[in-house]
């Protein structure tokens, strides 16, 4: 309906205002944004909307006017502000809810070509596949007590632990049953017996998850699993929480710690690496340039694809720390690349480069 008002408005000069979510106000910026003429200015100012409606929703009065030409907007604090406390507005295909920000350090825009966030295990099935350590065996969410061998069970951590920085110690444990997604869970019954009696016996609740992405899979099967689940150290971070509170984290009880689907993380090999890491994506200019894109009011603001527009390599350039990474990456500098080809041309043909 707003798209169609911005349709209507495209041919005359004049104003439109609504009262609508701040997360729809931002989806019409961006197609406003994306159109060959941008023939619009915007306006936000927040709304109480327990308030006024008794609706628990981040709400706001939209206001688009022509002529500016620009397409961005303007985020007050408040109905009667004064000034804007900053502009949001359509960059490279995607709304930043910091314009300033986002200009200042676009340069970092790119998906890093060695460091890859993922999100934690999806398992779908909370009572039966985490389980909570009790003596000399477990209990899983139906208060039933469990023996399970240690082959399958890794110490967890949820979106809970690592939003309020618990990430020093585990309340529960998972099963993982595979390594890769859709991998062959059947050799559990040969190496962890007791596990694939126990997970036979909750079939019912396993076989009963809606999701379509368990259909004609594994038994018992897992998403969000593969080698970087199995790498001792990590960078996490939780999606749900209004902060961008990174945690590094290392493994717990001699093996890898694993997260539930709402944290975001890095994998790494060694603890070196890790904390190097750490130190590019704590700096200020990473932080700024991913605060530019993240909006506090979304459900799940810190995401994946969020996280994965920052190049950690042009962090490490920005701070001087390039040969660094280069080293943690394993990746050859392009004149040495270059020193190499040559090499290899030269010990081919016999003839070598005065």
């Amino acid at each position: 309906m707003l798209l169609q008002h911005v349709d209507w408005l495209s041919k005359r000069e004049g104003t439109i205002a609504f009262l609508c979510k701040y997360a729809v106000a931002r989806k019409v910026l961006r197609q406003v944004g994306l159109r060959e003429k941008r023939r619009f200015f915007g306006h936000v100012y927040p709304i109480d909307a327990k308030a006024y409606f008794n609706v628990s929703v981040e709400a706001c009065l939209f206001v688009l006017t022509t002529d500016f030409g620009n397409a961005d907007c303007e985020v007050y604090d408040s109905l009667d502000g004064a000034r804007p406390s900053h502009k949001i507005g359509e960059r490279d295909g995607f709304i930043v809810s910091n314009i300033g920000y986002y200009e200042k350090w676009r340069h970092f825009r790119g998906r890093d070509p060695r460091y890859i966030w993922r999100s934690g295990i999806k398992h779908d099935c909370s009572k039966i596949m985490e389980l909570e350590p009790l003596g000399d065996g477990y209990k899983n969410g139906f208060g039933e007590i469990v023996k399970c061998e240690d082959d399958c069970i890794y110490p967890l951590l949820k979106g809970s632990d690592v939003g309020n920085g618990r990430t020093d110690c585990c309340r529960k444990v998972v099963l993982i049953t595979q390594k890769t997604v859709g991998g062959n869970t059947a050799q559990i019954r040969h190496v962890a017996p007791n596990t694939w009696k126990y997970l036979v016996n909750n079939r019912a609740y396993l076989d009963g998850r809606k999701s379509a992405i368990y259909k004609n899979k594994p038994d018992f099967s897992l998403f969000g699993v593969g080698s970087y689940t199995f790498s001792p150290w990590k960078i996490a971070v939780a999606g749900l929480y209004k902060k961008l509170n990174y945690h590094l984290v290392g493994p717990l009880n001699e093996k890898a710690v694993v997260f539930d689907d709402t944290v975001n993380f890095l994998s790494f090999d060694s603890e070196g690496e890790a904390r190097f890491v750490f130190r590019l994506i704590t700096s200020d200019p990473a932080r700024e340039f991913i605060e530019a894109m993240i909006f506090w009011d979304e459900k799940r603001p810190i995401t994946a694809a969020v996280l994965r527009r920052l190049s950690l390599k042009e962090v490490a350039r920005e701070l001087g720390n390039l040969d660094q990474y280069r080293s943690w990456a394993q990746e050859t500098p392009p004149g040495v690349v270059g020193q190499m080809s040559l090499g290899l041309a030269e010990r081919r043909s016999g003839y070598k480069a005065e």
